[in-house]
């Protein structure tokens, strides 16, 4: 019995190998790729042709790879975004915990740490504000705004740029404030920043740039 892949199979590799992105959402559109392809092949069937010729009549119709892979990308794009702007948010609402005055050092006297940290303070407080609100509006955009050209062709570009600046500006201020503090140079301070900040701002880093990656495939 011959083990050749069948011409839909084929196509399916090589679709699956030109898509990076979320495995689950590129799972899903691999799945529905597969049900369109078997569907259109049992029709070809039904019309008199054969197996092989059935298949390769249904992926022709479907499209070559270099005309589909960029929509596919576009979609999978949408859906790293959603995901970076979820993680985004995720991370800020834990921040108050960190910020909440007198926890740590560089807050638990507010007169205490100088007009830089006291500016440090509010820049913070102010950025993780704005920082969720456009995550929530990345999130949105990235699900009922799809129905919008617009919307759909920006969003990613938008919530990876959005999402690194956010995370960088938050891990500065972070790091600046624990070092102009009351007790600058406390051990404690910097472990708190770097694992409740940092890095799961890091985080958000590393997702933000495949968001950017797919956006510009």
């Amino acid at each position: 019995m011959s083990s050749r892949a069948s011409t839909v199979d084929e196509y399916l590799t090589g679709l699956s190998r030109a898509l990076p992105g979320p495995r689950r959402r590129k799972a899903d559109l691999l799945a529905e790729a597969r049900d369109h392809l078997a569907d259109a092949t049992e029709a070809l069937e039904a019309d008199g042709l054969d197996r092989a010729a059935a298949e390769r009549a249904a992926v022709a119709d479907f499209g070559a790879l270099d005309e589909i892979v960029p929509g596919y990308r576009a979609e999978l794009a949408v859906s790293q975004s959603r995901r970076t702007a979820t993680m985004l948010f995720l991370v800020l609402i834990i921040q108050p915990i960190v910020w909440q005055e007198g926890a740590w050092s560089w807050n638990r006297d507010p007169d205490a740490g100088g007009p830089l940290n006291d500016v440090l303070q509010a820049l913070v407080q102010g950025i993780g504000m704005v920082a969720m609100a456009g995550a929530v509006l990345a999130v949105i955009a990235g699900g009922v705004g799809l129905r919008y050209p617009v919307v759909r062709d920006h969003v990613s570009r938008f919530t990876g740029l959005f999402a690194i600046g956010c995370s960088a500006a938050i891990s500065l201020i972070g790091v600046g404030m624990a070092t102009t503090g009351p007790g600058p140079g406390n051990l404690l301070d910097y472990g708190i920043v770097t694992g409740f900040v940092v890095l799961p701002l890091l985080g958000v880093g590393l997702q933000a740039g495949r968001t950017l990656r797919l956006a510009r495939a």
